[in-house]
């Protein structure tokens, strides 16, 4: 059977685009409606766009 995380390069890379920008938006957002300052939000958000992705990579392959 085929493993359907198995995709072109370009698949990949357009999903960690997408996973990126979710946590980066999630926590941006988050750390502005928790009253930090916009520098601390733009840290957060770094951070949210770097974790959403390693944990995707992490959940695909069954957490190594």
């Amino acid at each position: 059977m085929t493993d359907p995380y198995r995709s072109c390069s370009l698949c990949r890379f357009m999903r960690a685009l997408a996973f990126s920008a979710i946590g980066a938006a999630l926590a941006g957002y988050g750390s502005l409606g928790l009253g930090l300052d916009r520098s601390s939000a733009i840290i957060a958000a770094f951070f949210g766009a770097l974790g959403a992705v390693v944990w995707i990579g992490r959940r695909r392959r069954g957490g190594e």
